[in-house]
């Protein structure tokens, strides 16, 4: 059997590759009694005076149709605050209240150090070598007109 091109190892290597980092990372946040959205948005809005709903779609892996609804979820349990623009009626600004700042303080740091160990047993001669990869990768869909946004 011949071998597939380099092409469709890349693709099969790039996706299974992104679905063990989910399944590393998301099971990690599940254990802090948060989804993986609700961590993006805390995580997002940590060390940060808020920000509006469009900030957050384009600082987030979430969603413009998803987005609202982890928001929501967030308020009802105290963590996140939106608040009207004075200036703007239309737009709305979401921020970490107290005890959202204190999420953050207790899952930001303890995800990115459980990443970290994953990390850590990759040489970093190969960890800089696959931050090239993916430059260039990330790149070409943005020279194609491949990557106009999640939230376009």
């Amino acid at each position: 059997m011949q071998k597939p091109e380099p092409f469709f190892r890349t693709l099969r290597s790039l996706a299974k590759c992104y679905q063990a980092f989910e399944r590393y990372s998301a099971e990690h946040v599940r254990a802090t009694k948060l989804t993986p959205a609700q961590f993006d948005i805390i995580a997002t809005l940590g060390n940060t005076p808020g920000m509006n709903f469009k900030e957050l779609g384009a600082h987030t892996l979430i969603t413009k149709g998803t987005l609202t609804g982890v928001i929501d979820r967030l308020e009802r349990r105290g963590l996140v605050q939106r608040k009207k623009c004075d200036v703007d009626a239309r737009v709305t600004y979401v921020k970490l209240t107290p005890a959202g700042e204190r999420a953050f303080a207790r899952v930001f740091p303890a995800q990115v150090a459980h990443l970290k160990d994953a990390f850590a047993k990759i040489p970093q001669s190969d960890l800089e070598a696959l931050q090239s990869g993916l430059d260039q990768l990330g790149a070409a869909f943005e020279r194609c007109g491949c990557s106009k946004g999640k939230n376009a």
